[in-house]
């Protein structure tokens, strides 16, 4: 477990569309043992990142009452003891490079985990009381944040920008992206930074154009090797 940019727990085969088709838990959070082109949530996100790389994270930056890094991007932490239960998050991060975990004891073995990723661009991780471990490596350090903070919401964003805030750092709405080949655009709105099956309110892989709706009730939207989206007038 010690190579970076692993793949994340539970790959998802094709698309992914939550209450419409079914997920297929797959691999572990060690081998994509089910296809190079899978892609999927952050319990289910095996993707093959797509898309320009190295895009400016619009609006990730913008909110307000972000604490400084609590949490270096390199180590395995013990939950209570070295890092105390809360939302975190890492930003600027390249190229599927920053990889994390939730685990549930110190073992290693696939078992343990809870819920992991790749991440391009910015991440948001809700570690939990009841987590034992929490894993970075190759991750930019990490900043508790508040979940009360306000900030001030763009109406566009990168489309490989990684996880936003809904209203703090994307203004709910209708989004556009356009442009996206070979399914290598993934989408999904999500209820929570848990980052399990049933985080994700819903989810896509997309060739072509996209279109979404964002929710106010909504807490996060993450966008992985996308077009940039706009807001749809």
């Amino acid at each position: 477990m010690g190579t970076k940019a692993k793949v994340a727990l539970g790959a998802v085969v094709g698309i992914v569309v939550i209450g419409a088709v079914s997920a297929n838990a797959g691999s572990s959070g060690k081998d994509n043992g089910s296809g190079g082109s899978d892609k999927g949530s952050s319990a289910a996100a095996g993707h093959t990142p797509g898309g320009t790389k190295g895009k400016k994270d619009v609006g990730s930056g913008r909110a307000a009452g972000a604490k400084k890094a609590a949490i270096a991007g390199d180590g395995e932490y013990q939950v209570g003891s070295d890092v105390k239960p809360g939302t975190y998050r890492t930003r600027g991060n390249s190229d599927d490079m920053c990889y994390w975990e939730r685990a549930k004891d110190a073992k290693g073995e696939t078992d343990s985990l809870l819920a992991n990723d790749n991440v391009t661009g910015t991440s948001y991780v809700t570690v939990k009381a009841t987590d034992k471990i929490f894993k970075s490596s190759g991750c930019k350090d990490w900043e508790a944040v508040d979940p009360k903070a306000k900030g001030t919401p763009a109406s566009s964003m990168a489309g490989d920008g990684g996880m936003y805030k809904v209203g703090t750092d994307i203004a709910p709405g209708t989004y556009k992206s356009v442009g996206n080949k070979d399914d290598s655009c993934y989408w999904e709105r999500t209820k929570d930074a848990e980052h399990g099956l049933d985080s994700i309110i819903a989810n896509n892989n997309v060739t072509g154009t996209a279109v979404v709706t964002i929710s106010p009730g909504d807490a996060y939207f993450k966008t992985t090797g996308c077009g940039d989206w706009k807001k749809a007038a």
